[in-house]
């Protein structure tokens, strides 16, 4: 494990925790922009923009059938289970955290986190783009599925922000930004925006900044504090450390 940076000793009352990809690589859910990862084997063109659905919608639910498969059988890990309790202890400590995740998958609640923004939208729910109702949805999804509510045919897709489509609580994050104190970048490859430029709208805020990653980032430079090695060994290091402080 490689740490840059001793941090700060403050006390901190306003936590943004942003989490990627490499959060839950250690649960069996494949990285995206990682040697061997997701785009190495799949366009992201095809499988992840609404004008790949629009061509080949049959392409795209078996992607998504896949991953959501996988899904079922994937359980948190150490660096879940200890972002879950964070959430308990800032709240007894009289903090305020909010976790903001980059990921799809449902790995996050199944450790108990709560406090809990999908920005990317989630892979166990549906949108459908004739009625616009959302729900939940943990089977196999079809060409012919029809929708629920309105009853067309075709029209149900994967409720997740493609490429090209607004990430959702973009308000509600960029107010928590300009409040907060902490913010905390995991697993993320720090190319992706908006959610690259977090850091910099924390920095403004005279927020302390800390990446833990696998390895610096595209951004890593840009934050206060780094600590590098896997996930669940630095992020339940990191939390042990930053609980002493939230109990000071």
């Amino acid at each position: 494990m490689r740490d840059r940076g001793q941090g700060v000793r403050k006390s901190f009352r306003n936590i943004i925790v942003l989490t990627g990809a490499g959060v839950s690589a250690e649960s069996g859910m494949g990285t995206f922009r990682d040697k061997d990862g997701i785009w190495t084997q799949h366009s992201l063109e095809d499988v992840a923009t609404p004008e790949g659905f629009a061509r080949n919608p049959r392409l795209v639910h078996d992607f998504y059938n896949a991953r959501r498969r996988s899904l079922r059988e994937a359980a948190p890990n150490a660096a879940h289970t200890a972002l879950a309790r964070l959430e308990r202890m800032a709240g007894q400590a009289g903090a305020a955290l909010l976790l903001v995740t980059q990921n799809v998958d449902n790995l996050h609640e199944k450790a108990g986190s709560r406090s809990l923004l999908h920005m990317h939208g989630e892979l166990e729910k549906v949108m459908c783009a004739s009625c616009g109702i959302k729900g939940p949805w943990d089977e196999d999804l079809f060409t012919g599925t029809e929708c629920w509510s309105c009853g067309a045919v075709g029209s149900l897709r994967p409720d997740v922000v493609w490429f090209g489509e607004m990430p959702y609580g973009m308000d509600m994050i960029h107010d928590r930004l300009s409040a907060c104190d902490l913010f905390v970048s995991i697993g993320t490859s720090g190319e992706v925006y908006p959610a690259a430029g977090f850091v910099e709208e924390a920095r403004m805020s005279g927020a302390h900044t800390i990446e833990l990653n696998l390895e610096p980032s595209a951004n890593a430079r840009v934050f206060g504090e780094g600590r590098y090695g896997p996930a669940s060994q630095v992020v339940s290091e990191w939390v042990e450390d930053i609980g002493q402080r939230l109990r000071a």
